[in-house]
C-alpha cells in the first residue's frame, strides 16, 4: 500500500514521515575515519571503509542539495572526524551557497577539535557560525587514556582558535562511569568561564569498542541529581532541532543539555535522518532501517530517481529506537560504529 510519504511528490515537497514529523535536519558523515580512537566510539585497531566506496565531495554536495531543496533547514557535517577528509573545505564552501540564498538556515560541524586551529577561519568564511566539539575531560592524562592517541593541548588550541574566528563553541561530553564522572562540575565551570554551553551525553551502544559498555554506562538522571545539589537547574522549553533537553544553570546563566538515549529517549519529536559517506541513509540512529541513495544518485544526471528514493526512505522511518544497555549481553545494540552512521 502506497502512503503519502512514498507517493511521488513535487520536487520541492517537504519530507514528512509516517508519524507526521517533518524532516528538516540532515546529519552527514563525510568520512568514517578519525585521528583519535575514543574508547566508547571505536576499537583501537579499526578497519575503515575503502576510499573507493566513499561518495565524492561533489556527490555529497548533490545529495545534500537535494535534501535542502526538499526542506532540510539544518545541515550538520560529522564523521569520524570530518576535518580529516581531504579537501573537505571545498564541500563546506559549496554548501555555504545555500546559506547565502536562505534555503539553508544553519551549516554546522561536529568535531573532535584536533584540526580546528587549522580550519577555524575558513569555516567562518564559508558560513559556519558554530561548532560542536567533543571534549570528555580537562585532564591531559585522562584525555590521552580516553582518546588513546589525542593531545588535550591541541584540542584546547583549536577551541581557542574557533572562538577567535568568531565561531560559537558547544562542548559535548560523554558521561563515562568511573572515568570522568568527577569532572562535570569543573567542566561546567570551565565552559562558563570561556562562554561555552555544555551538553552531556549517555554512552550509546553502537559498534564493538574493545570494552564492555555496561562498565561505561552512567545514567544522566544520576548526573543531573548530583549537579542539582550544587547548582540551581531550571528546565527550559528550548528546542534546537537536536535530541538534547536543556536546563539553565542559574548560578552561571549558561545552558546545559542532556542527551539521554537510554534513560529517556528523544524520539517523539525526531526531525532528523543520517547520511553516511557511502550514500546510505539511516532513518534512525538506533535502528537498522536504511536506504541506498548512491545507486539512484549515480543512475541519472537529474534528481528524479534520487527524489523517489528519498521519498521511499522517509516512508519507512520508524517511530523510535530501542537502545538498551544489557548487562547479560555485552554485544552492542547495533554492529555499526557511530563513525559510520555519523555522530
Amino acid at each position: 500500500m502506497q502512503t503519502a510519504a512514498t507517493a511521488l511528490a513535487p520536487l520541492d515537497a517537504p519530507l514528512i514521515d509516517p508519524f507526521g514529523r517533518r524532516i528538516d535536519y540532515l546529519r552527514v558523515s563525510v568520512t568514517d575515519r578519525c585521528d583519535l580512537r575514543c574508547v566508547y566510539c571505536m576499537a583501537e585497531h579499526m578497519t575503515f571503509l575503502p576510499k573507493a566506496e566513499l561518495l565524492t565531495l561533489e556527490e555529497l554536495d548533490r545529495l545534500c542539495s537535494a535534501f535542502i531543496r526538499r526542506g532540510v533547514r539544518k545541515l550538520r557535517l560529522t564523521g569520524g572526524e570530518p576535518l580529516v577528509r581531504r579537501n573537505i573545505m571545498s564541500l563546506i564552501r559549496a554548501l555555504g551557497r545555500h546559506l547565502a540564498t536562505g534555503a539553508l538556515e544553519e551549516l554546522t560541524l561536529t568535531t573532535n577539535g584536533s584540526q580546528l586551529a587549522r580550519y577555524a577561519g575558513e569555516l567562518r568564511a564559508a558560513g559556519v557560525r558554530r561548532v560542536n566539539v567533543s571534549l570528555d575531560t580537562l585532564d591531559p592524562e585522562r584525555f590521552r587514556a580516553i582518546t588513546r592517541w589525542g593531545r588535550l593541548d591541541q584540542v584546547l588550541e583549536g577551541i581557542a582558535a574557533a572562538r577567535e574566528a568568531g565561531l560559537r563553541v558547544k562542548i559535548n561530553t560523554v558521561a563515562l562511569k568511573g572515568v570522568n564522572e568527577d569532572e562535570f562540575e569543573s567542566l561546567l565551570a570551565w565552559c562558563a568561564r570561556n562562554g561555552h554551553d555544555l551538553t552531556l551525553i549517555e554512552t550509546m551502544p553502537l559498534g564493538e569498542v574493545d570494552a564492555d559498555r555496561t562498565d561505561q554506562y552512567l545514567p544522566l538522571s544520576t548526573v543531573r541529581a548530583r549537579l542539582a545539589q550544587r547548582f540551581t537547574l531550571t528546565d527550559l522549553s528550548l528546542v534546537t532541532g537536536g535530541p538534547a533537553r536543556y536546563v539553565r544553570v542559574e548560578e552561571t546563566g549558561q545552558q546545559l543539555g542532556f542527551i539521554t538515549p537510554l534513560t529517556h529517549n528523544f524520539c517523539e519529536s525526531c526531525n532528523r535522518v543520517r547520511l553516511t559517506c557511502t550514500g546510505r541513509l539511516y532513518l534512525c540512529l538506533g535502528q537498522e532501517d536504511s536506504a541506498d541513495l548512491r545507486a539512484p544518485l549515480r543512475a541519472s544526471a537529474d534528481d528524479a530517481l534520487l527524489d523517489q528514493a528519498i521519498d521511499a526512505a522517509i516512508g519507512i522511518k520508524p517511530k523510535g529506537h530501542d537502545f538498551v544497555i544489557d548487562r547479560r549481553n555485552s554485544r552492542p545494540a547495533l554492529a555499526r560504529h557511530m563513525s559510520v552512521t555519523g555522530g
